[in-house]
């Protein structure tokens, strides 16, 4: 059934007169159900043309700006049949991959620029797709995305304050909510459209994304009146190319008297010679998200690359010896690293390792069965004896705060071998043992000023215990407050930690190994071998 009413003839014969194609005639007219939207063009301007269709001679209708003029019936109907021409349009891709269209004849619409009519249509959407299946990504599921040149908003508003004027002769309001708005119209043709060419379901919750952006070079000096009005709505941003943004433009569109804009703005607005042009068809997957944990057996071997004034000093990283395996399988763009808390470069990591997780920008492959992740995980564990990784496994974005949480609320367990300048007995070294949470003042040590601010930090040490080495020699087990810097509790870094183990021992202390033990992070979950 179509969808019109006589209610709304006079401001479909108004807005198609003056060069607004039927779907925005629909917008206009409230209509907010999906099916007519989808007709085949060829089809909808043939219904149009029937429910326009009047016994009478002819038809007076009046517009704000040019003054009013006389419309015959047979004007109105030969402009029908040209614009019956738009459902013969044809899409192609050009040879620099933007997509053009083949139709010189079309009759373009003074509203949406041509969105509405072929760029809603079958063979446009085939060719976005065919760049989709051509981007290289896995998929199950997508959302699409559409960004219209804001001065569509510039003329949406000249339409409605023409067709707003028209249906108060006739005591009727008609408010901006109650036109349908241009994506969502260009959503409803779409996306089953889109769905069906690629077998896939749109779903807004989808991390796989496909946008396309349009321009009108021809209008864009439509929104330029605005900001000689409404300055305050156009101020620069950073990357952004031009301060008229759709949402600059809505902002003036608010703010401006209606006078004011029938002044500077034709309404109804002028036709445009063209369609909109394509400026970019972009696939996107969002970040998947990597998590385990890792052993660190090399006293020669940084977390994250090592590199000072640009030069490089190790070449290689905990970081890197497991990325680069993920960035190749996961066909990913980058990668951003992140652990519970951080091990110098001569400090082991042993036991159960160390919590990580790493965030795969922009994947193009990201289904994997378990089987396929242990396999990666030994792949990444045969191609250096530097560490190991264990639980390997795909986690969500939220799941890493357990792991953020554990940098601070948890316990983590050290061994150091610790140097003394006098003779030491076994003695001397015994009532460490008894020592339960001690609480110390730790500043900024100097070897982490120059990327952490000074502050004074109060960390504490839950249990210590010794093991007698020779006269100048110990071990020390010890377990901690997540964030304890151990090197600084053993020297005193020239008195900035308070109080030490120099200081405790009255002897001039340091520390010649250090080994993680544990990070006590129930995260991520452990796996089966």
């Amino acid at each position: 059934m179509f969808p019109l009413t006589e209610e709304n003839k006079h401001v479909a014969q108004l807005l198609l007169s003056t060069g607004t194609c039927p779907r925005c005639i629909f917008r206009f007219c409230g209509v907010d159900f999906h099916a007519p939207y989808k007709l085949p063009y060829k089809e909808l301007l043939n219904e149009l043309r029937k429910f326009l269709e009047t016994e009478k001679d002819e038809l007076i209708l009046e517009v704000m700006n040019p003054p009013p003029k006389k419309i015959r019936l047979q004007e109105l109907a030969d402009s029908i049949d040209n614009l019956s021409q738009n459902g013969e349009g044809r899409i192609s891709v050009t040879q620099d991959g933007s997509i053009a269209s083949k139709n010189s004849n079309l009759n373009v619409c003074n509203v949406c620029l041509g969105i509405l009519q072929e760029f809603c249509e079958k063979d446009f959407v085939k060719k976005v797709c065919q760049k989709v299946e051509a981007s290289g990504f896995e998929f199950t599921s997508l959302v699409f995305s559409v960004s219209f040149p804001p001065q569509l908003s510039v003329r949406e508003h000249a339409a409605w304050l023409l067709v707003k004027q028209e249906m108060g002769k006739q005591s009727l309001s008609l408010g901006r909510d109650d036109i349908v708005q241009l994506k969502e119209a260009y959503k409803w043709i779409t996306h089953p459209l889109f769905s069906e060419e690629l077998g896939v379901p749109i779903d807004g919750k989808s991390l796989f994304e496909v946008s396309v952006v349009f321009a009108h070079p021809e209008t864009v000096e439509d929104c330029h009146f605005l900001a000689a009005i409404c300055p305050d709505c156009f101020k620069p941003a950073k990357n952004k190319q031009s301060v008229f943004t759709r949402m600059a433009v809505m902002k003036a569109l608010n703010k401006i008297k209606e006078e004011d804009f029938l002044k500077q703005f034709p309404c109804p607005p002028n036709s445009p010679k063209a369609v909109c042009t394509v400026l970019e068809i972009e696939c996107a997957h969002g970040a998947v998200f990597v998590a385990g944990r890792y052993n660190k057996y090399s006293r020669n071997l940084p977390q994250t690359p090592w590199i000072i004034d640009g030069e490089r000093k190790l070449e290689s990283s905990v970081e890197e010896l497991i990325s680069d395996h993920l960035l190749a399988v996961f066909k990913a763009e980058s990668f951003n690293f992140s652990s519970s808390g951080r091990e110098d470069v001569d400090v082991r990591t042993l036991g159960n390792g160390r919590p990580f997780a790493i965030e795969l920008v922009n994947p193009h492959r990201v289904h994997f069965t378990s089987q396929e992740i242990k396999e990666l995980q030994q792949k990444i564990n045969n191609s250096s004896n530097k560490i190991q990784v264990r639980d390997l496994q795909l986690v969500t974005r939220e799941a890493i705060g357990h792991m953020k949480e554990g940098e601070e609320e948890k316990t983590k367990t050290y061994s150091a071998l610790i140097w003394t300048d006098k003779v030491i007995q076994k003695k001397d070294t015994e009532f460490l043992n008894d020592i339960k949470d001690l609480k110390i003042d730790q500043k900024t040590p100097l070897r982490v000023l120059h990327r952490r601010p000074l502050a004074v930090r109060a960390r504490v040490i839950h249990s210590m215990e010794t093991q007698y080495v020779d006269e100048h020699h110990f071990r020390l087990r010890l377990k901690t407050q997540a964030g304890t810097y151990i090197k600084e509790f053993v020297h005193g870094d020239f008195g900035r930690t308070k109080p030490n183990i120099g200081s405790l021992m009255n002897v001039t202390a340091d520390i010649l190994e250090l080994d993680v033990e544990s990070v006590d992070v129930d995260w991520p979950p452990a796996l089966d071998d």
